[in-house]
């Protein structure tokens, strides 16, 4: 459909028109290289964050002997009990774009890019767990927050539960979603390396499509915004220099040496909510299953029409039982 701006012809691809292209034989991949504006329901992140007072900046923080300018959301009055919101492998803030508004309503929230993700620096070192830990400890320490509840997703997940574990006195109430740390899945871990260093050496729209078709269960969920976002990080040469450090933790040595054991899953302190996404994949899955059962003070959140993104995916579900969850 051709619309006239400023007297300039422009070419706008309805959802409509995409439906039609896939339908008469063309890719999936070849119908989404086009800008898609669905007219009727038109949605994008900021559409979540147009009325939430978000800070968005930088600070440095020493992680591993390096200064690492790390880029942060801030929502919320400081006076009110904190949330550090953690995203999962090669993510950024905008993660929890959807869930600000009414986390931000009862908590602090500081969402980051962890070292090595997002638009934060990347140093020329792997980046396991106890490097993530360091971080978002330093960003703690920086904003003045001595506890926090934290929000975790996949890597996040993962960040979180450690801290839970490490570091009790600084851990109020943790929410997992998607959440690692507790086995290793060969295939699940050659499948993340193997989309991730496409989409990096690769950052076409349709590569970057294809990372999130397995974060993001509803094909109308996975908005054009987010997924421009994560080619910008894509196609930064810090970001293609440090790929492997970025996925050292998909090789099994290094994911065996980083992974929670029972016993301090069992040790965990904190209340925590594990909420179980019900498309996501098999291994996350029986984590989320199994680390409930170890948890001595964990509930279950069943989210079963999402994939890896449920907080994402379905933030009308989520947000209400993660307010009424940390504010207990």
């Amino acid at each position: 459909m051709e619309t006239v701006i400023d007297g300039q012809p422009y070419q706008l691809t309805l959802m409509s028109e995409i439906n039609v292209a896939r339908e008469g034989g063309m890719s999936e991949g070849a119908a989404l290289q086009a800008s898609v504006i669905d007219t009727e329901d038109y949605r994008s992140i900021w559409m979540y964050l147009k009325e939430v007072a978000v800070r968005q900046g930088f600070v440095d923080i020493e992680v591993n002997g390096a200064r690492v300018r790390t880029r942060y959301a801030e929502a919320g009055s400081p006076d009110k009990p904190h949330a550090m919101l953690l995203h999962g492998t090669g993510g950024h803030w905008e993660t929890f774009a959807p869930n600000l508004a009414a986390l931000s309503e009862h908590f602090h929230c500081v969402a980051i890019d962890m070292v090595g993700n997002g638009f934060s620096a990347k140093p020329d070192y792997d980046y396991e767990i106890p490097v993530y830990v360091e971080h978002v400890l330093g960003v703690m320490d920086h904003f003045g927050i001595q506890r926090a509840n934290f929000v975790g997703m996949s890597l996040g997940a993962w960040v979180a539960a450690t801290i839970a574990v490490s570091q009790p006195d600084r851990v109020s109430k943790v929410i997992l979603m998607s959440p690692a740390g507790k086995e290793a899945a060969a295939a699940n871990m050659a499948r993340i390396r193997a989309e991730r260093t496409k989409a990096v050496n690769e950052p076409t729209w349709e590569s970057l499509h294809a990372v999130f078709a397995h974060l993001i269960a509803d094909e109308a969920n996975r908005l054009p915004d987010l997924i421009g976002l994560r080619q910008a990080i894509y196609r930064r040469d810090d970001t293609r220099e440090t790929i492997d450090h970025l996925l050292i933790l998909q090789d099994a040595a290094a994911r065996d040496r980083n992974l929670i054991p029972e016993q301090d899953w069992k040790a965990i302190a904190a209340p925590v909510m594990v909420v179980a996404s019900g498309r996501d994949h098999g291994v996350y899955q029986e984590t989320a299953t199994s680390i409930a059962k170890l948890i001595p003070q964990a509930e279950v959140f069943e989210m079963p029409n999402v994939r890896h993104w449920p907080h994402f995916e379905d933030p009308e579900l989520f947000n209400p039982a993660a307010v009424a969850f940390l504010s207990k």
